[in-house]
């Protein structure tokens, strides 16, 4: 028999937010504002794999999971004579200031959860600043019990450190603690923390390549009430 969940360790970008509506805006105005010429945009979306025309992303854009230096790392050959370091600021305090979109309304959930006793973290490859400054746009800062960045002293996703530390913080039992993202990289994070693992379907990837990752494929975060209603 299932153990009931006593926490849930949300990632950020395409789990509380929907990624193509927050994100794509984000890419459009960012390439734009780093770039000589339209033709340098382009080459500069190609190497974090965005199309500007058609406004998408691709599969294995480091947008999706990757940090905000592997994003820099993609684009320094192509901004010469700027440092990893200067990107990697760039990026940082364009992201602090990008509009995140709710995938389902926040702070609704998040109290319910909240109700049910639960502990809650955010676990994200986003920088932690950033990440911090998007949840309080949104006013829900004060439900999380736990929030970590690449950068908070835990390392990025797919590694256990940020879920791990989750757990320890708030005395939960990573068996009893679900980790709840959209991508692989969620998904792989929470298996080696030894949590349950949710995927949902607001990121870039689809139900068949998450499902094989994932104790249970949700449309997105709005449906956990019922299906930890039915967990245990």
């Amino acid at each position: 028999m299932a153990r009931a969940i006593d926490g849930v360790v949300f990632d950020k970008d395409g789990t509380l937010f929907d990624f193509r509506r927050s994100w794509g805006g984000w890419a459009q105005g960012f390439l734009a504002g780093i770039a000589r010429d339209a033709a340098h945009a382009d080459s500069l979306g190609q190497a974090i794999g965005y199309d500007l025309g058609q406004k998408s992303f691709a599969p294995d854009s480091p947008v999706i999971a990757g940090t905000a230096a592997d994003i820099a790392l993609a684009l320094a050959e192509h901004l010469p004579g700027q440092t990893l370091a200067d990107i990697t600021g760039h990026i940082n305090a364009a992201a602090a200031l990008a509009p995140m979109m709710e995938a389902v309304p926040l702070r609704p959930l998040l109290e319910a959860l909240r109700g049910r006793g639960l502990k809650i973290g955010l676990a994200t490859n986003d920088t932690e600043a950033p990440a911090r400054a998007h949840l309080a746009a949104h006013g829900i800062t004060d439900l999380f019990d736990f929030i970590a960045g690449y950068d908070s002293g835990h390392g990025p996703k797919p590694g256990p450190g940020m879920c791990a530390a989750f757990a320890r913080q708030v005395g939960l039992d990573p068996a009893r603690c679900a980790m709840v993202g959209d991508s692989l990289h969620d998904l792989h994070a929470g298996r080696a923390a030894g949590m349950v693992t949710v995927a949902v379907l607001t990121g870039i990837a689809g139900a068949e390549d998450l499902a094989p990752h994932a104790d249970v494929v949700l449309p997105d975060i709005g449906a956990l009430p019922v299906w930890l209603d039915g967990y245990a």
